[in-house]
């Protein structure tokens, strides 16, 4: 891979759902997720957006991944309460930046 390769936006998403998966697994707390999820969109290489996990294991393929049911919709609740938070924190940039401008 050539780290000064511009990323796309399947790159950028790819990278977005593999935190989600980190944080569902409790690798990443919900600020540290959205931290990094905000500099997911900032990334300009693919090296901005392998720096972003380069300190987190690498995870299964998750459609190889066979897990029990619950654990699935456990890990969607996850990953909903995270987008749903980051929406919020994005949200309350935008107020913030808007009203000082």
């Amino acid at each position: 891979m050539d780290v000064e390769l511009r990323a796309s936006d399947d790159d950028r998403n790819r990278v977005l759902a593999e935190l989600h998966r980190h944080t569902a697994a409790g690798r990443l707390t919900l600020d540290e997720f959205s931290d990094r999820a905000g500099a997911v969109w900032t990334a300009r290489t693919l090296g901005d957006l392998a720096a972003l996990t380069r300190d987190l294991p690498v995870l299964p393929d998750p459609t190889v991944d066979s897990e029990p049911v619950g654990q699935g919709r456990r890990e969607l609740l996850m990953l909903f309460a995270a987008a749903a938070l980051t929406l919020l924190l994005l949200g309350g940039f935008l107020a913030v930046t808007r009203g000082s401008a």
